[in-house]
Formats: C-alpha cells, structure tokens, sequence
C-alpha cells in the first residue's frame, strides 16, 4: 500500500518538473508527512496543459452517500482497477499525477515496525500514479479527492511490504495526462518501478505520528 509520502520540492521546481501552471486557490507548503484525508500536490493534464492544484487523500466517489468512505479508499489496486465500481469508469478521464520525493513504508520487525523512506537514487521528484473524483454533498458542495494506484513490489520493497505506489516512469508521465490516451495502454504502465534507481532507509518512529512534519524527520537513522 502507500500511506505516506513526502513532497518537499520547492514550488519553483515542481511546476518546471511538470511545465504545469498554478489551479486557482492553490497554496503550497512542503509536507514531511503527507497522510491520508490531508489535502496533497497533484497534476492534472487538460486542454490548456498540465496544473498543479490540491486534492484531499482518500478518494470518495461520485455516488458516495457521504465522504467518509475517503478513510478506505486511500489506495486503489492496478490489478483490479476494471473491475471495481469506484475505479473503472475514473481510468480512461480522471488521471492525476502525485508529485513526490519520497514514500514511506513500515517493515515489521519482531513485534515492531520500523518506518523506512523509499526514494530515488538521486533524490528526484518522482510520479506517483493516482486517479481522481468529485462528489457533491447534499448542500451542493463540491470536494475533489483521489487515490494512489499500488502494484506488486519490486526487489527493493518485496522485504518491507507486499504492495507499492505504481511510479510512472518520465517518459510515461505524458501518456498517464493525456486526454487521448487508450486504456489498455494505461494499464500496461501501472507496472513495479525499475529497482536500480531506488533506494531505502530507515526514518525515526517519530513518524507514525501525523502530527509530526518537520524535516528532521527524514533524516536516516541506525
């Protein structure tokens, strides 16, 4: 799965990362400890190019009876995006990006967990693939949520947890956007990330606490 993330790129160079201009009423702050149902980064592609704006984590669909169903919808599984209702029809026109540096991961160890920091060799910017919705309350207010897609894990996650975030590779950034795109091809992209670009440490437990978000968080420990 993917429970946390970070996005600590100054907003300068995520928008020349993604040629994206800024959505209307989008505030940026680095986040160390993104989590579920907070308001994240993402991009969308339309006819005018990529934007940058915010949706809150944790998808709620469109027929969703209220929004709390965005607790259990965090994640969405690329093997079985087809098949389920939530995901199905959101896969050939509502795509997002969810920029990042870095996500996090618990690998148990005895009878604890220690929080490791999964990044690219280089410290990159990275694409994390997600979908998106829009579901309106009974007021008529609108509320825009996603979900990040997993997959099976690849040689660097397989001993810290069974499930990843599908990364798009840069190449493939465009097509995930595009307008056009064809579904099949889509699905052939959600696909575990080359494992001799990644690399893994170990964080402070500190961590598992949502309200802790500061930088020395990610600092590597042990």
């Amino acid at each position: 799965m993917c429970g946390r993330f970070t996005i600590i790129d100054p907003l300068d160079a995520i928008m020349d990362r993604y040629h994206a201009s800024i959505a209307d009423g989008f505030e940026y702050r680095p986040n160390y400890n993104a989590a579920p149902m907070q308001y994240i980064p993402t991009i969308i592609g339309n006819k005018d190019g990529n934007r940058l704006g915010s949706l809150r984590w944790g998808l709620v669909p469109v027929w969703a009876k209220d929004d709390k169903i965005g607790n259990k919808m965090i994640n969405a599984r690329a093997e079985t995006l087809t098949e389920k209702t939530s995901f199905k029809r959101l896969i050939s026109s509502k795509r997002c990006i969810i920029p990042t540096n870095g996500f996090l991961e618990w690998r148990k160890e005895g009878n604890t967990k220690q929080p490791m920091r999964i990044l690219m060799k280089d410290d990159s910017l990275f694409s994390l693939a997600g979908l998106y919705d829009t579901w309106t309350d009974p007021d008529g207010n609108k509320l825009s949520t996603c979900t990040i897609i997993t997959t099976e894990p690849n040689s660097v996650m397989q001993d810290i947890h069974n499930r990843m975030p599908v990364i798009l590779r840069p190449e493939d950034e465009d097509e995930w956007l595009g307008r056009d795109s064809d579904v099949q091809s889509l699905l052939g992209l959600l696909k575990p990330y080359q494992s001799s670009e990644m690399r893994v440490y170990e964080v402070s437990k500190e961590i598992g606490n949502v309200r802790n978000n500061y930088e020395e968080l990610l600092k590597e420990v042990n």
